[in-house]
Order: C-alpha cells, then sequence, then structure tokens
C-alpha cells in the first residue's frame, strides 16, 4: 500500500452571513467548489455544480409522486435513506422478478459477504435510490444489502426480511444486518446495515457496513444504530454457510475452522496448524511485515504482535489487545470482518498511528476520510454523544465539540482546547 499524499489547500472561509453559515451547518454534500462566497456563484452555478456531483436537483424539479432523496441534517436524528421500491437487477428496464415463484435463496459465506460489501466501501459508491452501479445493484441502503447478500434483485427494507430470520443481539455476526422498517412511512427512518463485528469485549459498538449519503461508508458505530434505537432488528441471512473462510492467497483449498479451536492452540509453546492459519489470514489483512520468514506452525513473538497490531487496528486496547487471538480476534479473522492493519505503521515496534493529515482537513467546508476516520476515532474513545447520526466525511461542529472534548480530557486549558486537531491531538488521539 503506498502512502497517502496530502496536500494543503486554504480553508473555507469563516464569514458569518447566512448563507455561509447554512452551507457549514448543511453536511450532506461539499461546496461547488473549494472556498468563495455563496452569494457570488448565484443560483445557476450552484444548480449546475449539484447537478455535475449528482447532488439532489431543487424541489421544483420532482415530478408528483417522486419522493425527493432526504438528505440527513445534524440533529434531526434520521439516517436520511429513502427506498428504492422492490427491482430487478439494473433497473425497471430489465426483467421483472416472478411474484409467483418463492424468493431464491443463493448459498454464500460471511466471508463473501464482507468482501462483497467492501468492494463498494473501496469504491465509494455515491448514494441514490435511482441509480444502479454497474453491478447492477440499486445505490441505496438495501440494495447495498442485496448486493453484499448476493440476491438476485433489489430488495427494499419492507422485503429484505423474507431472506433472513431474526436473531439476538448475542447472535450477531459478521455478516448479519440490522433492519428497520418503518410501514407507515418507509422514507422516514427505515434503514439497513450490514454488522461487520463488535468493536470491543462490551458489545456496545460494532463496525458498520452501511449505504448512506453521501456514499457508502465503514465506520464504529453505537449499537443498534444513531437513531431509532428501539426499531433495528437482527437478522441472518437465510443462504449463509460456513463454507471456506480465511484461506490466504495462494492456499487454495485451505479453509479455516468455523468453531475458534481454543486459547490453548496459542501462546508460549503452541505448534500447531492453527498458528499457521493465524499467521496467513493476519498477513492477509495487512500484518505480513511483522514475519520475517513467514507463518510457521511454532507460535512467536512475529504472532504474538502480528495479533496486537490486528487487534489494535479495531481500537483495542488494554487487555483486548494482548496479543493472542481470543474467539473475537478469531471470529473477525476468519469472517473478513473488522479493520485491516495500516500497512504504513505495520512492523516490529511500529505503532498503529496514521500519519497526520494537515490542518486544513480540519476546517469549516472541508470533507474528506480523514474527518471520518477522525470522528470513528472519537467514538472508539467515549466521545460519540457529540454525534447524532454519526461521524462523516464533512467537517462540522459535531467533530469540533468532540475534539475540544477530547482535549479537555487530556487535561487542556483555553487556547489548547480550541477543537481543531493538531499534530499533537491526533497522535494522542490514535495513539
Amino acid at each position: 500500500m503506498t502512502a497517502p499524499v496530502f496536500e494543503d489547500v486554504d480553508p473555507v472561509s469563516d464569514c458569518d452571513c447566512p448563507g455561509c453559515g447554512l452551507r457549514r451547518r448543511t453536511d450532506s454534500r461539499p461546496p461547488a467548489r473549494p472556498g468563495g462566497h455563496p452569494a457570488a456563484r448565484g443560483v445557476v452555478v450552484v444548480a449546475a455544480a449539484s447537478a455535475a456531483l449528482g447532488a439532489v436537483p431543487p424541489a421544483a424539479a420532482f415530478t408528483p409522486g417522486h419522493s425527493p432523496h432526504r438528505q440527513a441534517l445534524p440533529g434531526d436524528g434520521e439516517p436520511g435513506t429513502p427506498q428504492g421500491t422492490r427491482a430487478p437487477l439494473h433497473g425497471p428496464a430489465a426483467k421483472p422478478p416472478s411474484e409467483a415463484t418463492a424468493a431464491p435463496v443463493p448459498a454464500t459465506t460471511r466471508t463473501q459477504i464482507i468482501n462483497r460489501a467492501r468492494t463498494w466501501v473501496a469504491a465509494r459508491v455515491p448514494y441514490s435510490m435511482d441509480a444502479y452501479w454497474p453491478d447492477g445493484y440499486r445505490q441505496d441502503c438495501s440494495g447495498y444489502v442485496s448486493m453484499a447478500w448476493g440476491l438476485p434483485g433489489n430488495e427494499w427494507t419492507g422485503s429484505l426480511g423474507q431472506y433472513g430470520v431474526r436473531i439476538t443481539r448475542e447472535e450477531l455476526r459478521p455478516g448479519d444486518i440490522l433492519l428497520y422498517h418503518n410501514p407507515d412511512d418507509p422514507e422516514r427512518g427505515s434503514h439497513v446495515v450490514i454488522f461487520g463485528g463488535w468493536t470491543d469485549h462490551t458489545h456496545t459498538s460494532y463496525t458498520v457496513y452501511e449505504q448512506t449519503p453521501p456514499g457508502t461508508r465503514r465506520q464504529a458505530t453505537p449499537y443498534p444504530y444513531w437513531s431509532h434505537t428501539d426499531k433495528y432488528v437482527p437478522y441472518r441471512y437465510k443462504g449463509v454457510t460456513p463454507g471456506t473462510a480465511g484461506a490466504a492467497p495462494g492456499t487454495a483449498g485451505a479453509t479455516a475452522p468455523v468453531v475458534y479451536p481454543g486459547a490453548a492452540s496459542f501462546g508460549p509453546g503452541a505448534d500447531n496448524v492453527y498458528v499457521t492459519l493465524l499467521g496467513r489470514m493476519l498477513t492477509a489483512r495487512g500484518a505480513g511485515a511483522y514475519y520475517a520468514k513467514g507463518p510457521g506452525p511454532v507460535w512467536g513473538d512475529a504472532d504474538r504482535q502480528a495479533t496486537r497490531a490486528f487487534q489494535q487496528a479495531q481500537g483495542w486496547t488494554g487487555a483486548d489487545a494482548d496479543g493472542l487471538p481470543g474467539p473475537g480476534t478469531w471470529e473477525l479473522l476468519v469472517t473478513g470482518g473488522g479493520e485491516d492493519v495500516l500497512a504504513a505503521t505495520a512492523g516490529p515496534g511500529r505503532r498503529q498511528v496514521p500519519g497526520y493529515p494537515g490542518r486544513s482537513c480540519f476546517r469549516p467546508g472541508a470533507a474528506d476520510d480523514h474527518v471520518t476516520r477522525l470522528g470513528a476515532q472519537l467514538v472508539r474513545k467515549g466521545f460519540g454523544r457529540f454525534y447524532p447520526l454519526g461521524p462523516g466525511p464533512y467537517w462540522g461542529e459535531a467533530d469540533r465539540r468532540a475534539v475540544a472534548a477530547f482535549q479537555r480530557a487530556l487535561g487542556g486549558r483555553g487556547a489548547a482546547v480550541d477543537g481543531y486537531p493538531g499534530p499533537d491531538t491526533w497522535r494522542r488521539l490514535f495513539a
């Protein structure tokens, strides 16, 4: 993985006029161009920029019966993810599914579900309830789950339940979903997300894969979701099979055991196939730099450091990141869930701290992945209460207040608590 290149740019103006204030409060889309005063651009330029970005057209452009793409605003408590209706692959123009036949349930593995979910995260698929990605699936939250589960068509929150069975919170595993369908008004609150694994032993936060404006994201999220916490129901896909999971590249036919082999299989003195398999899975997740000669059956310090690096990549600390794989670590590895080890920081003695991207990434008008990463880490550190809808790529007041609270927790006072992360705040947040 090549190291990212960061470029300093001038922050957007801090003008207090109503136009600039509205733009800073609205985090559903980036500005038409860096900087500049909104009044100077005019309505025509703004409309053209919105169309180029795939944004929502003005309200007058909507035809009767067409529901606009509702965008989430800070504090409104809604995920802002309206659904398209049930549709075949590639949209209404394709051959419609037969209602007379039972819904087919293709077999798939948890690893395949998570890997498919990751493809949209990597591609940053923009959210839309009308557009269809080249793979044929609609670019809204239920289309995303339909894609990850490998369903034969595009479902919606009102039909996804027929492909799954209800489970309990304790039964959740990577590849399951959390579904909220509001039958009275499907475009108010209805949402579905993919469960990617618990972030720690308390089971109060998990890694979510979801399709929501402005596009596909993966981040730490409080269970069950940021809003409507009594409405989300866990489901398990009916077609999920044990299959082959955790096979490292180049090990055709290798399979990972579905059941955790036990703590006795790892640690000083251990010599078995599970140690080798663990090393191969860790290497596939970005921890290969810890192995000078490659994984083997004899437990060593490389296995411990690689395991600890993977645990730290999930945001775990203390006893949860002791370098010994427990059931939670094992499950994330064999299913492909959780976060990968950062290649830029992998290696003996290296800390899992991403490089500081620069102050310009954290100013009014900023919109990039570094803001999302900052917010997700603040949530892991216990400052999620400032995010009514969860962290996102657009810098806002929730980010500034969360950073300020973290700075105060570090003992900062006065000017040291400005809510804008500098290199020291960044380092201590990710340490």
